[in-house]
């Protein structure tokens, strides 16, 4: 029986060595190339052949979603699987309209992701199951429901922190990336939210998402 042969793309080493053995368990499925940024999947994209490439989306530098536009336009015919732990709609949304071929939740990535992949591989799209009811939903919306907040005048500090609390970055990293204080991205993060009245994290990445920032 030939092989379904992936790559793995992810930040996190353990995360890898943890996929590589869930999915070289079964014995159909082989991991032929890993990458830990979205810069090095499409150099390796444009030297090795695979069946399916596993994009996490949280990834240092060129994210996942951008990572996927690349890909694709750079060989469109390759099959990429979204897993992340971003459990917003508007994150599945994103992969959809990036070209991604499928979308599974990091949590369920040990029976779930297998799953996927033989799907994707087959040439099909693939939506973690938990995303039904919101498919479903969306499908039967009527038209022009639901459209997006306008535009709100934030700064360039704002948008870059906003960017990375969408990514879903914590304070603390956010604070290192950027070299600044943990206090100074929460009273960062309490004027974007008091500029565009919103209150929940799920919102921010919506609003992220809808601008175009990630």
């Amino acid at each position: 029986m030939e092989k379904i042969t992936v790559m793995l793309v992810d930040d996190h080493q353990v995360m890898r060595k943890g996929l590589r053995l869930v999915l070289e368990d079964k014995g159909d499925i082989e991991v032929i190339a890993e990458a830990s940024t979205g810069e090095e999947a499409i150099d390796l994209i444009d030297r090795i052949s695979m069946d399916v490439v596993i994009m996490d989306l949280s990834l240092p530098g060129l994210n996942g979603i951008e990572a996927i536009k690349k890909i694709k336009a750079l060989k469109p015919e390759q099959r990429v699987l979204a897993l992340t732990m971003h459990e917003d709609s508007v994150f599945l949304e994103k992969v959809l309209s990036a070209g991604g071929n499928g979308f599974v939740l990091k949590r369920v990535a040990d029976v779930e992701l297998i799953t996927a992949i033989k799907a994707v591989n087959r040439g099909e799209v693939y939506v973690d199951t938990s995303f039904q009811r919101y498919l479903i939903t969306r499908a039967m919306k009527p038209e022009g429901q639901g459209k997006s907040r306008g535009s709100v005048d934030l700064t360039p500090r704002e948008k870059e922190i906003l960017q990375h609390v969408a990514l879903g970055y914590s304070n603390q990293e956010i604070a290192e990336k950027l070299i600044i204080s943990v206090k100074t991205v929460e009273n960062h993060k309490t004027r974007i939210k008091d500029k565009l009245e919103i209150t929940s994290r799920s919102k921010l990445v919506r609003y992220a998402m809808e601008q175009g920032l990630i």
